[in-house]
């Protein structure tokens, strides 16, 4: 099976990992974006971006992964 066909199959795990990832890069650039305007500090911006990151990331798959359950 072609990478394009499994990230067309909805119950696909690869599809499931690849939205979770587009998704949380789009909102960790803006909650980093936001935690710079907030805070002026760049470093804090990225590493609030970065836990941010990768605990929403796993929250966002196994979510993901429960709704293949729902038919």
């Amino acid at each position: 099976m072609s990478f394009i066909s499994t990230l067309k199959d909805q119950s696909s795990r690869t599809r499931s990992l690849v939205k979770a990832l587009t998704w949380r890069i789009t909102a960790t650039l803006t909650t980093a974006a936001i935690a710079y305007l907030v805070t002026g500090e760049l470093k804090t911006a990225v590493m609030i971006g970065g836990i941010e990151f990768v605990l929403k990331f796993m929250t966002y798959y196994g979510h993901e992964r429960v709704w293949n359950f729902v038919r």
